[in-house]
């Protein structure tokens, strides 16, 4: 079997090929399909979140699909917008909320905002990324994760912004050998942990950054010799991670900004 670095190594030095692949595959076609010829006939955040088809694709693009659920929540997330630094968007922790509201600019564009690059190519795009590592991960859980954390390192600014998403946590808990069950700790306590461990800016730089997923898959590979846990574990199931209701909440409220 190959090792978890080579495997990850292979899919990013043939990007372009792999994600044709992924989008020829008859599902991710006809699912993309769907969406292109209908996503421009929503006018409003009501039409969006209450059509299950397409408002499913755009999570699943933005890696929110195990929050399709929660209309209420993306509601609130789009009627807010980008623009205000106290909206929903800009507050939340996670940066991919502020991803999916950017690309649903409701408020800035009104009804012409499913006609948008960023509404239609750009999503498209980002559902053919998630559903190549999705694959990866069908095989190797560790490439996945591999795979996530370089497409999400641009935007890690602060501990809170890993706290915040399972998926970077397990990389960083799994490089740093940090117990998942700390994540039952104090919040300030576990940001002062990470931070202590590593310098987070270091992730800006590509070399850096590959050195530190080097490392994680490394670590992935001695810790799993023998088998490959499912793919869905890490990125979904957020108890996995040791992540608790309670402090998927407090991340929620915690402003950008943190340390």
């Amino acid at each position: 079997m190959l090792s978890t670095y080579v495997s990850y190594e292979a899919i990013v030095r043939n990007k372009a090929s792999s994600l044709a692949s992924t989008a020829a595959q008859p599902a991710v076609a006809n699912q993309t399909q769907y969406y292109l010829a209908n996503i421009g006939e929503v006018k409003t955040i009501g039409d969006f979140v209450n059509n299950y088809n397409l408002f499913s694709f755009a999570m699943k693009a933005y890696g929110l699909e195990d929050m399709t659920y929660a209309k209420g929540l993306m509601t609130k997330v789009l009627e807010g917008g980008v623009s205000d630094q106290k909206s929903l968007a800009n507050t939340l922790t996670d940066p991919r909320y502020k991803a999916f509201a950017t690309a649903f600019n409701f408020l800035a564009n009104g009804a012409a905002t499913t006609s948008t690059a960023a509404a239609t190519t750009s999503t498209v795009s980002a559902y053919v990324q998630q559903t190549l590592e999705d694959n990866a991960g069908n095989q190797n859980q560790g490439v996945r994760l591999a795979l996530y954390f370089e497409r999400m390192a641009p935007t890690i600014k602060t501990a809170y912004n890993i706290l915040a998403d399972p998926a970077l946590l397990a990389v960083v808990q799994t490089t740093l050998d940090i117990p998942a069950a700390s994540s039952a700790q104090d919040l300030a306590l576990q940001a002062q942990t990470i931070t202590s461990k590593m310098n987070i800016a270091d992730l800006q730089n590509p070399a850096k950054l590959q050195a530190f997923i080097g490392r994680f898959t490394a670590v992935y590979d001695a810790n799993n010799s023998s088998s490959s846990a499912p793919a869905n574990a890490l990125l979904v199931g957020q108890e996995m991670t040791g992540i608790s209701p309670s402090l998927l909440e407090s991340l929620q409220g915690l402003k950008l900004g943190g340390s």
